[in-house]
């Protein structure tokens, strides 16, 4: 896949269902969010385990493939376990068949900031290392060792309304298609977009609605549908999901109510958000979405594979301005919270989405 650290300096999960039992690690084997054993390399002590959000949603293959790299080159062995949904407490009993299945690193992307301290103290205090990737726990960041997030998430609030902004003319009301009601990030990220529209710059611009498609392809595009019914003059909706993003893009394609479309009211209705190009590539294309915007994911797995082996053997605490060397992305520097930022938002259109393959 595209690096985008390395083509740019700029600029939402596998998990098996139930409880099905996990097959031996195989070397040279890989995984996909929708495997039912997670066996991604073999032939080291060192057991790392990724567990995210919930199956089904593509947006973690490339992270699972950074984890896979990077577990290659330390000889490490790496696997992939999530829930069937996002539920707030549905990573609960994998993370406990993981403590029993004595892992070395647990790296997970949690779909609660608080529902899952209990599990990850238990599974703290019996010497496992807990790194959270691409959410946190917000306010209850005590709970694990470490994070690697996708990038500054100060940062995506302000540039989601900016981006949408420059497509509307900074004019028009809209509203935000998010992924579960306790997912840590997007409550983040919503929050700031809400602080953000305070600016007087985007005094023409009102947030009208806020709906939430559980990174469900079914129900996002269940509740674009009604955003579109109910508010038929909408300017603009932010989706930072790419399960919501892809499903509306689909919606929207098929309503005729984009830019140029059929049914368009007015200018159109403009569409952005969080997701990988390849599963933009085509609305992009064909008119349907002008940009959008991500990081790169595989840059997640891959840093905190090294991280994971830094701290649990011991030769790196996770302090601000402390250093891990993540071989070939480089040294990457602690910030407040024992978090690491992966890299930069990347914006994608027309001009350049063509360029980049994950």
């Amino acid at each position: 896949m595209s690096k985008l650290s390395a083509l740019l300096l700029i600029g939402l999960t596998v998990v098996v269902v139930g409880c099905t039992k996990e097959e031996p690690a195989t070397k040279g084997t890989s995984s996909t969010p929708d495997s039912k054993s997670g066996a991604a390399t073999s032939g080291g002590s060192l057991k790392i385990v990724f567990i995210p959000k919930n199956t089904g949603n593509p947006y973690f293959k490339p992270v699972i493939k950074g984890f896979e790299d990077a577990a290659k080159e330390i000889k490490a062995d790496f696997t992939t376990t999530a829930p069937a949904t996002g539920d707030a407490t549905s990573q609960i009993s994998v993370i406990k068949d993981q403590i029993q299945r004595g892992v070395d690193v647990i790296a997970i992307a949690p779909n609660s900031p608080d529902a899952l301290n209990n599990v990850l103290d238990e599974a703290r205090s019996k010497g496992i290392t807990v790194i959270t990737v691409d959410a946190d726990l917000a306010k209850n960041e005590s709970h694990r060792d470490a994070a690697v997030l996708s990038t500054d998430f100060s940062k995506i609030g302000d540039s989601q309304v900016e981006l949408l902004g420059s497509l509307i003319g900074y004019e028009g009301s809209f509203a935000i298609l998010s992924a579960t009601t306790d997912a840590p990030n997007q409550n983040v990220w919503i929050a700031k977009m809400k602080e953000t529209l305070k600016n007087p710059k985007y005094a023409k611009m009102k947030l009208i609605d806020t709906v939430y498609g559980d990174d469900q392809p079914e129900k996002s595009t269940t509740v674009c549908e009604g955003l579109l019914s109910t508010h038929p003059d909408l300017r603009g909706i932010i989706s930072p999901t790419s399960v919501g993003l892809a499903a509306a893009a689909q919606t929207i394609k098929l309503a005729g109510v984009y830019p140029g479309g059929p049914h368009a009211v007015g200018k159109g209705l403009q569409l952005t958000g969080l997701s990988t190009p390849n599963q933009l590539k085509s609305f992009v294309k064909g008119g349907v979405v002008s940009s959008f915007q991500l990081w790169d994911p595989h840059d997640m797995g891959y840093i905190a594979t090294y991280l994971g082996q830094a701290i649990h053997a011991n030769k790196l605490k996770p302090a601000e301005g402390a250093e891990v060397d993540c071989a070939k992305l480089g040294k990457r520097k602690f910030e407040k919270l024992n978090v690491i930022n992966a890299g930069e938002l990347v914006t994608f259109d027309k001009s350049n989405i063509d360029k980049f393959d994950f």
